[in-house]
Order: structure tokens, then C-alpha cells, then sequence
């Protein structure tokens, strides 16, 4: 308690916004290490026994052998006892060594993030650009035919599973017309540099930026269109009207960024339901990124993965929520630091 009061009074003599940003900082610190804790205590809590996991895999272990790989792993050891150890370990940068790869997991992570952030990225900036798009549209003309099939397609794009629109797009795009790769991030006889490289790692990703996308496009451009017929019944958009400007000057510079307020707040807080989603895509389209690296490694027993892939991935959703709240003091200057 009196560290937390020293820490305090250091940030009170700060100014607004750094004394803001410290604040939160301190915040998602403690709230990563919580998160730390909780994911060791259920993980090793699950049923199953990655030793045994090991021996399956390798065909047969003695029971001598399989007790020694306890002791090398630390896993003999009481609960509190490796996770005091497991956390030494996190301070100093260390994620562990797989048990089933037998890879340094920091590693691992290292080599599945570019591809992992590239369909995020590219989902996201898809739902979030379309989606407030058609919202935008939407609530330009709200009883007309175009709103209607917007309001109609965001409710079956809202309603579908992930998996789901996975497996349609597969059988349309991949089957039914041949027009896209089904799995993986290259092609087998790809270059391997230049623009042909990128143009067919570019081909591979549109059926999983899609799939991905589909749902939040979706809930972006019902969201976008809520807050837009909101913001176009306020009383400084008749004034903007009454002075003569422009429809679009009225839609884009003074409706659209009052309106993206509600929008980039589900988009910071979803991010983390966008990387749990993640995970189904990439399996189903066997794309080399966290969330199948993770797949294999529940599947496996692999202690450490798993714990690297949740820590990594609870450091990405609240470094997202504090982008989100700087977000709004760009979007929004009244919204100022306490």
C-alpha cells in the first residue's frame, strides 16, 4: 500500500496527460500480471499430462525416464513453486522451451506474429473501413432499398459463425469457382522475394481476411448506422445544415466523426474476440500464425506455448485498449486526461 501511495504521489506531479498515461501504464502492467497468474493456475488445472502427452507421441517412455523428464521440466515441483519460478522467468524475457517442438517459445512466437498480424490487420481494416462505409450510407436514406439490403446483409453476416462462413467460402471460392488458394500462405512453387511474392501471399490471404472480417464488418455497419442517425438528429448538424454547407461537409467532417466514437470503442474492445477468431481461421485455412501454433500446442500438452500465446496475446488486447483511449482524445478533443 505505501509503494502504491509513492507511486501516486510521484504521478500527481505530473502534467494531465502524462499523469494520464502513467496511471494507465501502472494499470496494464498489473492487469497483464494478473491475467499471467490466472492463465498458469487453469492451464495446469486442465486435465491431461504433457509428460505423458510426450511418451504417447514418442511410442512408449519408462516410467524412469518419464519421472526424469518431470524433474527437467520442473513439473514435480508444488504449483506455487512453478509459478513463482514460471514468472523469474517472464520478468527476464524468458517464455520457456516448448516440450513438444522442442523450440525456445519466445521464438516461436516471434516467427507466427507477422503472419498472425497481417490477417488481423487486413480483417480489421476491412471491417472497420466497409463496414462504417455502409453504415454511412445506411443512415444517409434510412427507409430506402439501400438501407434495407445493408440492414438485411449485416443481420446474416452478424448471425453466421466464423467456422461457418469459413466453410461456405471454401466451397464458393475454392470449389465451386477455383478462383482462390484454400490453405496455407504460399504457394509451393512461390519465388520466395519481389512483388511475386507478395502478390501470392496477397492471394492467399483473401478467403481468410474474409472469413475473419465478415462478422465484425457486420456489427461495424449496424453500429455505424445507430450512431449516425443519432448524430444527424443533433441539434449542430440542423445548424450546420441551416448555414448552407454542403451535404458531404455535413456527413464527413461534423456527423461521421461524432458518430465514430461508438464504433472505434466495440473495435478496441473486440480486438481480443478478433484474435480468439483468429484461431479457427487459421486452422481451418492453415494459416502459420499464433492461433494454430496454439491449436497444436493445446492439443499437445505444450505448457509453455500456451502460456506464451495467452501472455502475447493479453499484452496485444490491453496495448489495444490504450491505443483505443488515446484514440478518443484524437477523434474527440473535449474528451480530455482526469
Amino acid at each position: 500500500m505505501r509503494g502504491g501511495a509513492v507511486a501516486l504521489t510521484g504521478l500527481s506531479g505530473m502534467p494531465g496527460m502524462l499523469r494520464h498515461t502513467a496511471a494507465r501504464l501502472l494499470q496494464a502492467a498489473g492487469l497483464v500480471l494478473a491475467v499471467v497468474v490466472l492463465n498458469f493456475v487453469l492451464v495446469h488445472a486442465a486435465p491431461g499430462d504433457p509428460v505423458e502427452t510426450i511418451a504417447g507421441a514418442s511410442g512408449g517412455m519408462s516410467p524412469e525416464l518419464m519421472a526424469q523428464l518431470r524433474q527437467q521440466y520442473g513439473l514435480d515441483q508444488p504449483l506455487p513453486v512453478q509459478l513463482w519460478v514460471y514468472l523469474g522467468k517472464v520478468v527476464q524475457g524468458d517464455l520457456g522451451h516448448s516440450y513438444f517442438f522442442n523450440q525456445p517459445v519466445a521464438q516461436m512466437i516471434a516467427a507466427r506474429v507477422p503472419a498472425t498480424l497481417l490477417l488481423m490487420l487486413s480483417a480489421v481494416s476491412l471491417a472497420f473501413g466497409v463496414g462504417t462505409a455502409l453504415g454511412v450510407l445506411s443512415a444517409r436514406k434510412p427507409n430506402g432499398w439501400l438501407s434495407q439490403f445493408i440492414t438485411v446483409l449485416s443481420l446474416v453476416g452478424f448471425a453466421a459463425p466464423v467456422f461457418w462462413l469459413g466453410i461456405m467460402l471454401v466451397i464458393l471460392l475454392a470449389s465451386v469457382l477455383p478462383i482462390l488458394p484454400v490453405a496455407g500462405m504460399r504457394s509451393i512453387d512461390a519465388s520466395g522475394g519481389g512483388i511475386g511474392d507478395v502478390l501470392d501471399v496477397a492471394h492467399h490471404l483473401v478467403l481468410p481476411t474474409l472469413t475473419l472480417s465478415l462478422v465484425y464488418l457486420a456489427q461495424y455497419s449496424r453500429l455505424a448506422r445507430s450512431a449516425m442517425l443519432d448524430v444527424l438528429g443533433a441539434d449542430f448538424i440542423r445548424t450546420a445544415r441551416a448555414k448552407g454547407l454542403a451535404e458531404r461537409v455535413v456527413l464527413y467532417r461534423h456527423a461521421l466523426r461524432n458518430a465514430l466514437l461508438p464504433v472505434v470503442t466495440v473495435l478496441g474492445l473486440q480486438f481480443g474476440n478478433m484474435l480468439a477468431g483468429a484461431i479457427l481461421v487459421e486452422t481451418v485455412f492453415n494459416w502459420p500464425g499464433l492461433g494454430r501454433l496454439a491449436f497444436e500446442s493445446v492439443l499437445r500438452r505444450d505448457y509453455p506455448t500456451i502460456l506464451g500465446v495467452l501472455l502475447f496475446s493479453s499484452i496485444v488486447v490491453v496495448a489495444m485498449n490504450q491505443i483505443t483511449d488515446l484514440c478518443y482524445r484524437l477523434i474527440d478533443p473535449r474528451i480530455k486526461a482526469p
